[in-house]
């Protein structure tokens, strides 16, 4: 092989693997219930265990209370009301992520519960699949997108939507 194959043959290489790095996406993997799914790791800012939770009068079903996150007060999301799904009690699994979102252009930070959190891992962009309008316990806005983590269908939902 000539040095100009190789150069061309490595620039190749180079390209192949920077269209497989764009196409993955860091993420945090999450479990509500036996659904799994997939927070974008550039929204989440911390995991803490379970704190009390204060209610609030007149607040929307799916963000009934408040907690107290290091002298913050922040709103505690329930993705499964949001999702029509059982609320179930906490369990030693049980995580709140801390999410820093866009609302009315202003960053805004909100605790999601979660049943449990599994990792921080890379997911591929290229296996997306679209979101099914038959069948689904959600609303298909709610969903970026669907796509594969270990064998394993898993949703990335769009926190903006669901929690504006």
């Amino acid at each position: 092989m000539s040095d100009r194959e190789a150069q061309a043959a490595a620039a190749g290489q180079e390209k192949a693997v920077s269209a497989a790095v764009a196409d993955a996406m860091q993420v945090v993997m999450i479990g509500l219930g036996d659904e799994k799914f997939a927070l974008d790791a550039g929204l989440v800012r911390e995991i803490i265990d379970p704190v009390p939770a204060t209610k609030v009068a007149g607040a929307k079903s799916f963000v009934p209370s408040v907690i107290n996150v290091r002298g913050n007060v922040i709103p505690l999301a329930d993705l499964r009301i949001r999702f029509g799904m059982p609320v179930t009690e906490d369990t030693a699994d049980t995580r709140i992520v801390v999410v820093e979102v866009g609302i009315d252009n202003e960053p805004v930070l909100v605790g999601v519960m979660a049943d449990k959190v599994f990792e921080v891992t890379e997911i591929s962009q290229t296996d997306v699949q679209p979101t099914p309008r038959v069948g689904m316990h959600w609303k298909p806005e709610f969903i970026r997108f669907i796509t594969k983590w270990r064998e394993e269908f898993v949703i990335v939902p769009s926190m903006e939507r669901i929690l504006n």
